[in-house]
């Protein structure tokens, strides 16, 4: 009575309904033969009122955000996928961070026992009895049998990506909130006090412009300047080191010179937001360039109990980075999932092990820049954009009155020139076509978007891409034999152009997509000029020459393989891998 005088309304009702259910339950006991000594019954827990319990409850599995692990309390009450750092349920497949549970094998599944003899005759030996050709001394026991490592539960998101390249159902990731940076990350980056921080900028080389995170460079640059102010005041002051890593340098051509591209990187920075940068490295983690010093300048400023902050937008190959760092030092690590496609971390995963000491480092999900085209595409629009290979040029010479046209993505015109001629050379994905001509004449190769000029893919998708718009640079150069100026498009690529004096161009893109004017981060030029018209990529003169192929050659082919079918769908993908893997 005690306790129910001190009960609301609401909490009183279920009060009596669970002593109800109690006293049915104590008087179906104390009636059974069994039963010498009455148990005391009490309500479970988890039944009673929130004013009841006196611990916090421990957040679901499939709660919708991009934490991950970052907080080591709430981490443990929840399962996070280790390939992309979301939160991880069974119950719900429309949701994010589904997966399936492994079933549970049979230890001794490899020592081949569960085969059935298929002769008893005494004259075979034991092992045909058992339907096999082995040698006694490759026989497996228990003895000999080594015990794989059993490999870590990840999201069905991450199996599709890690097996297929592509994700099953692009929609689930759409009911996870925006990445709050602030919120997550750059409140911890501002703090006077706590562990030593590192921030690794990653940048993607082939896209500068269009991956550096201008927001995140000014938050450390202002946080640098007001707490190194603090720290000579005699103040408490926790001053972030900044560490910009410039990542895919194997996508740049072999011809490049080291020292002027960190010149022009350092001048880019500068102009990006970094106002002091304590280390700048350049490396490609798929040919292990650059990861020793990388990770030795790393350790030394982290030191025994610091964090490492690894930042960066989307697709510019953090997880592929901190894979290659994993396996560089020896460490003890979850492989992250690595894609060809934006946004591949969801929520941010906490790694310990891989430096010395309680340091530790964090992959954040993918910084979402707007103004990529990238953000525009399907998948398989992205794959045509992806640069996967070394960049290659591919120059014009053309006067005014002229326009290049990238894809269906991007165009060139000429309108004023103070010479005859200019040289014009595109760096972007070979998988995109090309084409030259008259500007009079542009508006008519417009009908040409979405079929021979890709992507986009279809009709369709043009109208779907937004408003086509104009904008007008005023550039100069003061060489012929080198590119001075480019004209970079974020997430696509850049024109690179090489005149001695002045001229007036004219860039047209999709409303809303970033076109900034920088000094040539590559000042060479191929030494054959591309012709007018349309220059075809690789990929489609070769998916063209399999749907031309004579009739009798394809009948040949279904003849001696019937597998085999020439598709117009597949002769693209199939002209891809051929080209990948020359």
């Amino acid at each position: 009575m005690l306790i129910t005088r001190k009960l609301s309304a609401s909490n009183l009702k279920s009060f009596l309904s669970l002593r109800s259910v109690s006293l049915s339950l104590s008087s179906q006991l104390f009636s059974s033969p069994l039963c010498l000594n009455p148990p005391i019954l009490f309500p479970h827990p988890s039944t009673l009122p929130r004013s009841f319990s006196s611990k916090p409850t421990p957040p679901e599995a499939s709660n919708l955000t991009r934490d991950g692990n970052y907080d080591e309390a709430t981490s443990r009450f929840s399962l996070v996928c280790p390939g992309c750092g979301v939160h991880m349920q069974d119950t719900n497949p429309k949701h994010p961070g589904f997966f399936v549970k492994p079933s549970r094998k049979d230890p001794n599944y490899r020592l081949l026992t569960h085969l059935v003899p298929v002769d008893d005759e005494s004259e075979c030996s034991e092992f045909l009895k058992r339907g096999l050709v082995i040698d006694p001394e490759n026989q497996k026991t228990e003895e000999n049998v080594i015990e794989q490592p059993q490999k870590p539960t990840v999201c069905s998101r991450c199996h599709s990506l890690r097996h297929y390249g592509k994700v099953k159902d692009p929609s689930v990731e759409n009911l996870l909130p925006d990445f709050d940076f602030d919120h997550t990350i750059g409140r911890r980056l501002v703090s006077t006090t706590g562990t030593r921080s590192v921030v690794m900028i990653v940048v993607d080389a082939t896209d500068f412009d269009g991956s550096f995170p201008k927001k995140v460079a000014n938050l450390v640059s202002a946080t640098i300047e007001d707490n190194s102010a603090a720290w000579k005041q005699g103040k408490s002051g926790n001053v972030p080191r900044v560490v910009l890593v410039v990542t895919k340098i194997d996508l740049l051509p072999s011809s490049i010179s080291p020292t002027r591209f960190e010149h022009w990187v350092r001048q880019r920075a500068r102009e990006g937001g970094i106002n002091k940068i304590t280390s700048l490295h350049m490396v490609s983690a798929v040919r292990d360039w650059g990861l020793k010093n990388l990770v030795e300048d790393v350790i030394d400023l982290v030191g025994a109990r610091g964090n490492v902050w690894a930042i960066g937008a989307q697709n510019a190959g953090k997880s592929t980075l901190i894979n290659s760092i994993g396996k560089h030092v020896g460490g003890k690590i979850t492989q992250l999932t690595e894609a060809p496609v934006p946004g591949t971390t969801l929520g941010i995963i906490r790694m310990e092990g891989i430096f010395p000491g309680q340091a530790r480092l964090f992959d954040t999900p993918g910084l979402l820049n707007p103004h990529q085209i990238t953000t525009r595409l399907t998948r398989e629009e992205q794959k045509l954009v992806h640069i996967s290979k070394e960049l290659k040029p591919r120059t014009y010479r053309i006067k005014v009155g002229h326009t290049i046209h990238v894809a269906g993505l991007m165009r060139l015109d000429v309108e004023e020139t103070s010479v005859d001629t200019i040289y014009v050379t595109v760096w972007a994905s070979p998988y995109l076509p090309l084409h030259m001509g008259k500007t009079e004449n542009a508006s008519k190769i417009q009908d040409h978007f979405g079929n021979q000029l890709q992507p986009p893919i279809g009709k369709d998708r043009v109208a779907e891409l937004g408003k086509w718009v104009r904008r007008e640079f005023r550039v100069c150069g003061s060489s012929w034999d080198s590119s001075c100026v480019d004209a970079a498009a974020a997430g696509l690529g850049w024109f690179a152009i090489g005149l001695k004096g002045e001229a007036v161009l004219s860039i047209w893109t999709y409303e809303g997509v970033e076109v900034v004017i920088r000094s040539s981060v590559i000042p060479y030029r191929s030494n054959f000029f591309e012709d007018a018209g349309f220059t075809i990529s690789k990929i489609v003169s070769k998916a063209d020459q399999v749907a031309t192929k004579p009739l009798d050659q394809r009948e040949k082919k279904k003849k001696g393989d019937p597998k085999v079918h020439v598709l117009a769908e597949t002769s693209v993908s199939k002209a891809r891998s051929d080209y990948d893997s020359a």
